[in-house]
């Protein structure tokens, strides 16, 4: 058995046609209570250009190899790692900065954080899913406390992180509004939005003030998001934001309605996975993939998910870039 694997490096921060080398590098050993895991599938998140783009160079030290989802297939466990078996189909979401990312062929996790990989799902689906169906859950679920007959304003609801979230609220009995461009509203009232609001043309907010106040409101877009949703919020209302704030924002406002803020770094973990798995095998959830490239194509689905892809007009595909790592 090889004791090396095929891997994509981030050698310097910056533009992505420049970042990345892909080598031979050693073979992970699992320790006690992890899993060695396959890669079959891996995918690129807004997380990754930011690392990429040197946002958290404190806290990578290069080269290394980044990248949070995977899904794959168990081949050795560690000391006292007995949750699994070799040839398990598995998928999770790796500790971010903790180590080797999973832009690589194989990958060790501690066993507590995989989750078995639902049936319905392909490895390139389930890859699609990770982080952002934990960001999601952790967001409407844990924090938000999202219950049946309320109602929710999903931003960015197209997205990789929206399209998501429209999916498990309405699983969850919400009402669903949501903000997207005028040629994704088919695509988004097909996933259970309600109402869908075009916010690159005029105000959004009166045009959803006029469907009645939100008890809960997800950022996904950054922005005046956070200033501005103390005018359509209900009184204790919940905003959870998943964005990096990159100025002070004036939230003065939030205390006419006795808002709660929440600030998300999501966590990793296994609960929250075999939750959204219940989703998925009651087909209430599907991961959207807007294209799938080869491990060796980092580069261009960084290029992709930033929207700079030449002749495009930054069009970013719907849903989640994923990234097919190994072959059965």
């Amino acid at each position: 058995m090889s004791t090396s694997m095929r891997a994509v490096e981030l050698v310097r921060f910056g533009e992505a046609d420049s970042a990345f080398v892909t080598r031979d590098l050693p073979k992970p050993v699992p320790g006690p209570g992890q899993v060695l895991v396959r890669v079959m599938a891996t995918s690129v998140n807004p997380l990754d250009l930011q690392t990429r783009r040197g946002d958290y160079r404190d806290q990578v030290a290069l080269p290394a190899v980044i990248g949070n989802d995977v899904s794959g297939v168990v081949v050795e466990t560690g000391p006292g790692a007995g949750d699994f078996q070799p040839g398990d189909e598995v998928w999770y979401l790796a500790p971010t900065f903790a180590g080797q990312g999973t832009y690589a062929e194989f990958h060790v996790v501690d066993q507590a954080l995989v989750a078995r990989k639902p049936e319905r799902l392909s490895h390139t689906e389930a890859a699609g899913l990770a982080l952002v169906g934990v960001t999601v859950w952790e967001a409407l679920v844990d924090r938000a406390g999202l219950r049946a007959g309320e109602r929710v304003l999903v931003h960015g609801g197209a997205g990789g992180v929206g399209s998501v979230a429209i999916q498990v609220a309405a699983a969850l009995g919400a009402e669903v509004v949501t903000t997207a461009r005028a040629r994704d509203h088919e695509f988004v009232t097909g996933l259970g939005a309600d109402t869908a609001i075009d916010f690159s043309v005029g105000d959004y907010v009166p045009r959803v003030r006029a469907l009645g106040k939100m008890d809960v409101v997800l950022d996904t877009l950054g922005g005046d998001t956070l200033s501005r949703s103390p005018e359509v919020l209900a009184d204790r209302g919940r905003v959870v934001s998943i964005v990096d704030i990159p100025q002070p924002q004036n939230l003065l406002a939030a205390w006419n309605v006795n808002a709660t803020y929440h600030f998300l770094f999501v966590r990793p973990g296994r609960e929250k996975l075999e939750a959204l798995g219940r989703l998925v095998e009651k087909g209430e959830l599907r991961p959207v993939i807007g294209a799938v490239l080869p491990l060796a194509d980092i580069a261009q689905a960084h290029t992709l998910l930033e929207g700079n892809t030449p002749g495009e007009a930054r069009k970013r595909p719907r849903g989640k870039i994923a990234i097919a790592v190994s072959q059965d």
